[in-house]
């Protein structure tokens, strides 16, 4: 950690938090058995974040669907985040039904690494994390203050994820579920001698593809 940074790390526990946020006190510990989606932004009452949290709320029900939850975050007050949920309501005719934590003490923000000197002092920048079942970390992604995130994106990457774990498969660029996935590569020249010839869609034997 340099100057209170700190960056979490992909496949290893994620940093556990209790935090209140406008559902009430929640702790990473909640969501076991669960995937969870912990996003930041800014700040409210801003309009970039404003079309994030619009969309998210939109894909809300998608999201649960396929066993995830949302969380979103920002070093604003509960108060703030209370009155920025009911003006989209009011504004947008958006309803936002997931907690925001309220993260006034930066806590959160800094076990995540969420605050970059860099963009701003006393802001999160937008960053996306994905948490699995088992409290472990599975990916994050970082944006810029200016520019928004793609919730679908993000939403296809959990797609994603829960596939790999569930077939043991890779998946290529713009992967989208039907899609054919990727066989991992042969471990040995006696594997990759069998595996042209096992039924999958090859180009080489380090590149083969099926159908699930």
């Amino acid at each position: 950690m340099e100057n209170g940074f700190n960056m979490p790390r992909i496949n290893e526990p994620a940093p556990a938090f209790e935090a209140p946020t406008t559902h009430g006190v929640k702790r990473l510990q909640d969501y076991r058995g669960r995937w969870l989606v912990l996003f930041s932004h800014p700040a409210d009452f801003t309009p970039v974040c404003t079309t994030e949290f619009m969309a998210f709320a939109k894909h809300h029900q998608e999201f649960q669907a396929i066993g995830t939850e949302l969380l979103g975050l920002s070093i604003d007050s509960h108060y703030s985040h209370v009155a920025w949920v009911r003006n989209i309501r009011e504004k947008f005719g958006v309803e936002v039904q997931f907690p925001i934590i309220a993260d006034l003490k930066m806590e959160v923000a800094r076990a995540y690494g969420m605050i970059h000197p860099g963009a701003a002092d006393t802001s999160a920048v937008r960053a996306t994390f994905i948490i699995d079942p088992e409290g472990v970390l599975r990916a994050m992604v970082y944006y810029p203050m200016t520019n928004g995130r793609s919730i679908e994106e993000i939403l296809r990457l959990v797609k994603a994820l829960q596939t790999s774990d569930q077939n043991g498969v890779a998946t290529p660029e713009g992967w989208q579920p039907g899609d054919k996935v990727i066989v991992p590569p042969p471990a040995s020249t006696e594997e990759a001698e069998k595996r042209v010839s096992e039924g999958y869609e090859c180009v080489d034997w380090y590149f083969c593809k099926k159908s699930l």
